[in-house]
């Protein structure tokens, strides 16, 4: 093939790839609020079975379909009101699956002209992964650890579709600087990637209290039930070892497991709002003036953001919009944060400004 012939396929096919994972992107967003949203009105087991709702593949309407949705599953009463928000769920995770494994396909087609085949084929196996535990959440009837271990799946997936939304862009550079502010933004890096540490160990912590039922533990601040310091059973709150099997709609820990949890979510995100205030501070200052210093800015917005909407859920007691924006804003600071590294990783490969 020509150097022509490749640079115009190029032209022709990666700005298309690109759109398509920018959709893939938007999508994966929209998954993360709807999977809040079921969670959240207690419609994870809206239908008991898996991928289909009583056995068929819709939720179930008209007397004699529910009829027999029920004869299929006595043990679990049949309610339209939780199995459209699971099945909707569904069906637009389903759909960015699809997506996902069109832009693998895609992508290897078009590997010699340098799309990024190995991130399209490794997002397309994590999506499967992905659909297992959406699977396990209904089959173990909302076990904890598949729950939270579902909700940063859904997380890594809107990460992965946001570096091959970047990875098909047609220009790979960034905003370069002068050799001494460069020196001194890629001396974050090793910061940039503990504070990535941090903050997807904070959205474990926010995956295991909703897992557990936790948010509502402690309806006060800066206390939690009137104390400074409650009594707090972190031993059950963190056993990762519960039994398989029982139905965990609501959850099943008591109120001192559930405070452990809770508390140590709140303790996690003051130790994140200084921690990423101070870095996204830090590179503002010393990039300023470029994408790298405006995409650290938006990193700090989007934090106090967050920290507004957790304070918020607890002085009004997990209101369903803030909850899920909650969620939202969560995945949205998770992506700054790559954003902002990706984009102080092809400064490290730029030719230095002279």
């Amino acid at each position: 093939m020509s150097k022509n012939t490749s640079a115009c396929s190029r032209v022709t096919h990666f700005p298309r790839l690109r759109r398509v994972a920018l959709f893939a992107l938007v999508l994966a967003a929209i998954v993360i609020l709807l999977g809040a949203w079921t969670r959240l009105v207690d419609a994870g087991l809206g239908c008991p079975d898996w991928p289909g709702c009583y056995g068929h593949l819709t939720v179930p309407s008209g007397e004699q379909t529910i009829a027999q949705a029920q004869a299929r599953f006595p043990e679990t009463p049949f309610d339209a009101s939780k199995g459209w928000p699971e099945m909707i769920h569904r069906y637009a995770a389903g759909t960015l699956g699809l997506v996902i494994f069109a832009i693998a396909v895609a992508c290897i087609r078009y590997r010699k002209l340098g799309a990024p085949a190995g991130l399209a084929s490794f997002a397309a196996g994590f999506v499967v992964l992905q659909a297992a535990f959406g699977a396990w959440t209904v089959t173990l009837s909302l076990w904890p650890q598949v729950v939270a271990a579902h909700l940063l799946g859904g997380f890594t997936t809107f990460c992965l579709m946001f570096l091959l939304f970047r990875r098909l862009e047609n220009q790979q550079g960034s905003a370069n600087l002068p050799p001494e502010p460069r020196a001194s933004v890629l001396a974050l890096r090793p910061w940039l990637y503990g504070g990535l540490v941090l903050l997807v160990l904070q959205i474990a912590l926010g995956a295991w209290t909703a897992a557990n039922y936790a948010a509502v533990a402690c309806t006060d601040l800066p206390t939690c039930q009137g104390q400074l310091w409650p009594e707090m059973d972190f031993a059950e709150g963190f056993n990762f070892f519960q039994a398989v099997g029982p139905n965990y709609l609501g959850g099943k820990l008591g109120n001192e497991a559930r405070v452990a949890i809770h508390q140590s979510h709140r303790i996690g995100a003051v130790v994140v709002l200084v921690a990423f205030g101070a870095l996204f501070l830090t590179v503002i200052k010393k990039a300023r003036g470029t994408a790298i210093a405006g995409a650290a800015g938006i990193g700090l917005a989007l934090l106090l953001v967050q920290v507004g909407l957790g304070v918020l859920n607890i002085v009004l007691q997990i209101p369903l919009g803030v909850a899920v924006a909650h969620n939202a804003f969560g995945a949205f600071l998770l992506l700054s944060l790559v954003n902002l590294l990706v984009r102080v990783e092809r400064l490290r490969v730029a030719p230095p400004n002279p």
